[in-house]
């Protein structure tokens, strides 16, 4: 889906590119407040940009854009009541351990972050083949390593949080993840109505996630709750 749309789209402006890296999975957030019921969200002041900052508005927050250099003191201080960054080891790095009290997931937002590589189309064709494929691959190969390096590090960063830190990890309840999922389907729907390319792109990615969540519901996830059995 990615290489093949998105190609279609870039080949026009003669431009190459590919995904360049991937943070997985984001958590949801640093809370200074307890969210135990979609009540809960109403007033609270989130840094939390882009459209999941719209879908929190929706559900009666306050969606507030912050450069990263301004989060921590920002939740310090209690200018604002929680934020999204990336993940564990991120999260550590940017102290926000030391800002806020509550750890929720899953990151109902963000479910990952993909780099893009850009490339001047007539001068990678300019290149010799063996070394087109060399750059091509070297950027799906970076994206394969982020993925990698991101997943070690937040092994390790969560069980420090959770056995050094004392941060308390908390999963949102279900009421407000599926609350939250109706609102999200309702603004993407109306982002990929406007018009035709976006429309086309959506419907791909909700065609891929689909059969990606059946896959995976007899396969990693399946896997996972045998071995951790609740």
């Amino acid at each position: 889906m990615y290489t093949g749309i998105f190609n279609q789209h870039w080949q026009n402006r003669r431009i190459a590119k590919g995904a360049a890296g991937n943070t997985g999975v984001q958590m949801g957030g640093w809370f200074n407040k307890e969210i135990n019921s979609f009540a809960d969200l109403q007033g609270l002041k989130m840094r939390m940009p882009g459209l999941g900052g719209e879908v929190l508005k929706r559900a009666g927050g306050t969606p507030v854009l912050l450069p990263g250099g301004e989060i921590f003191p920002s939740l310090q201080s209690g200018a604002i009541d929680a934020t999204e960054w990336v993940g564990p080891y991120n999260d550590v790095a940017f102290g926000l351990h030391k800002a806020a009290k509550y750890y929720y997931y899953p990151g109902w937002h963000e479910p990952g972050t993909t780099l893009e590589c850009f490339i001047n189309k007539a001068a990678l064709e300019a290149l010799p083949k063996d070394l087109q494929v060399i750059v091509r691959n070297a950027i799906r190969v970076a994206n394969e390593d982020m993925l990698a390096d991101f997943t070690a590090k937040n092994n390790r960063a969560l069980e420090q949080l959770v056995n050094e830190h004392n941060i308390e990890l908390r999963k949102f309840p279900d009421e407000v993840l599926q609350k939250l999922k109706a609102l999200s389907d309702e603004v993407v729907a109306e982002e990929a109505a406007q018009d035709e390319k976006t429309k086309k792109v959506f419907d791909s990615f909700v065609k891929f996630r689909d059969q990606a969540v059946k896959w995976h519901q007899v396969s990693e996830q399946a896997y996972l709750n045998a071995r951790n059995p609740v």
